[in-house]
């Protein structure tokens, strides 16, 4: 039914680059002949928490197999690998992993750092085992979050370490890395990571069906969603080919009209059309006194429209950014 349409689709054969489609499974039931069906919109599969370690391994392979059969890859999540890693039995660790058949370890510095050294270390390993390192960035403790420069400095080591993806985390979806405490995206946040590392780099860990919504909304098809729940499959992928609009889930104009005062609504549309400006050269252009630009400044940032960035020939001076809502 509409052919024409259902492929509509960048990357919409497998093995995708983008546009990733990754769920965890927590074993939950789900009918064979159903799942054939959805299985091309699936790329990635979790196999949830400490499940490996609470069933037979002969169980663990007849689910990585049944994966594969439907050419999706199978990962480990970082809280296993953390805990091999304070268990000192990582290496062990990587063996059954690769035994057992899975394609994909995910690893984070949830309650353990490490050192760029040990990553490169770790890295080593996975790939001598042909197993791909996922490197996950972020807490899940909301009392014990990155500051955004901690965020970045762990995306570029996982890079430097080789990871072609990198995974946010977003736990349950409420007060932890992007999110707030009512699970909203912090779109300031958001727009600050993606004007240092491309989106095609990053896998959002979105856990309601709301984020992922916003984030197919704001950065369209291509979007890596992870921490996907398998009931959600079909309503991503619709959104993904435009079958389902936004505005069925609430969601219109991402970042594109700036709330407030008329000063700040004004302020907002002289750096839309320079695309960047100092506050400086804002007052000069503007006429509007300084307090009255720095306080539209920063309910624009609070708004997620604008990024402050430092002036590379004068470290004192601040440049104001539009967020792009378009894929950057």
């Amino acid at each position: 039914m509409l052919d024409h349409l259902s492929t509509r689709r960048i990357d919409w054969q497998k093995p995708r680059k983008e546009g990733i489609t990754y769920i965890v499974d927590k074993f939950q039931g789900f009918d064979s002949a159903n799942f054939k069906i959805i299985s091309p919109l699936i790329d990635i599969a979790k196999i949830y928490g400490p499940l490996p370690l609470l069933i037979s391994n002969d169980q663990l392979m007849d689910r990585i197999n049944f994966y594969h059969e439907h050419d999706i890859l199978v990962s480990v999540g970082s809280t296993l690998t953390e805990y091999a890693l304070l268990e000192k039995s990582f290496d062990k660790y990587v063996e059954d992993a690769s035994k057992l058949g899975f394609d994909i370890i995910e690893v984070g510095e949830n309650n353990i750092e490490l050192s760029l050294e040990k990553k490169k270390q770790i890295a080593a390993k996975l790939k001598s085992k042909d197993l791909v390192a996922l490197w996950k960035v972020g807490k899940k403790d909301p009392r014990r979050q990155l500051s955004f420069d901690q965020t970045i400095t762990k995306i570029n080591e996982a890079i430097e370490v080789g990871s072609e993806k990198i995974l946010l985390e977003g736990n349950l979806g409420y007060a932890v890395g992007i999110y707030d405490e009512k699970g909203n995206i912090k779109w300031n946040i958001v727009g600050a990571v993606t004007s240092k590392i491309s989106p095609n780099k990053i896998i959002f860990e979105t856990p309601l069906e709301i984020q992922q919504a916003a984030m197919i909304a704001e950065f369209g098809q291509r979007v890596n969603l992870g921490e996907t729940n398998l009931e959600n499959v079909i309503s991503i992928e619709s959104q993904r080919k435009g079958f389902l609009s936004p505005s069925s889930y609430g969601i219109s104009s991402m970042k594109k009209i700036a709330k407030g005062s008329p000063a700040t609504k004004f302020i907002y549309y002289i750096i839309r059309t320079r695309n960047s400006m100092e506050q400086s050269e804002l007052i000069n252009i503007t006429n509007l006194p300084r307090r009255t630009v720095q306080t539209g400044l920063e309910e624009l940032k609070d708004q997620g429209l604008i990024i402050e960035k430092t002036n590379l020939d004068d470290i004192r001076k601040k440049i104001y950014h539009i967020v792009k809502d378009e894929w950057i």
